[in-house]
């Protein structure tokens, strides 16, 4: 399980929930369910590290709560 700030919402247009990691530029993830999205979140998050790993660019360290969100 990661640190990262996870945020979910439920989204009309695409009929999932959607879960973004606003640290990690781009890295989001969807699920039927609230619990899938988060599920889904972790596994995304973790292949966002190790590709950022292999092109050699920062991985940002988790804050944690954001104050915007």
């Amino acid at each position: 399980m990661s640190k990262y700030e996870i945020i979910v919402y439920w989204s009309e247009e695409d009929k999932a929930f959607i879960a973004e990691v606003p640290e990690l530029l781009g890295c989001m993830a969807d699920g039927e369910t609230y619990q899938k999205a988060i599920s889904n979140a972790e596994v995304i998050i973790q292949e966002w590290i190790e590709t950022a790993k292999e092109l050699g660019r920062v991985i940002p360290q988790p804050k944690g709560r954001l104050m915007y969100a």
